[in-house]
């Protein structure tokens, strides 16, 4: 219960992992291609496109709402096959 509860900033966290978790809040820049899947249903990420600011990635090749929940290779592979096709042709020279 504590997990989801820090994610979504209702308690503060360990303080054993400050350190660790500054060092991931700075959030560099990603400049590997990027395909964004955003699941429709995430009962772990309620808000389809609040988790990742695509801004974040230099190299998106596309972002894109599937209509399936947290876990989206089994609960839609079609979908993430898909996505894993588009960033292989977005990135064939």
């Amino acid at each position: 219960m504590h997990s989801y509860r820090h994610r979504f900033g209702l308690v503060v966290g360990d303080p054993a992992y400050e350190a660790t978790e500054e060092r991931i809040a700075e959030q560099p820049v990603i400049t590997v291609p990027t395909v964004v899947l955003d699941a429709a249903h995430d009962g772990i990420r309620p808000r389809p496109g609040a988790g990742v600011p695509t801004g974040q990635f230099t190299g998106l090749v596309a972002r894109r709402l599937v209509n399936a929940g947290h876990d989206l290779p089994q609960e839609s592979p079609t979908a993430f096959t898909e996505a894993v096709f588009l960033l292989h042709e977005g990135t064939a020279q």
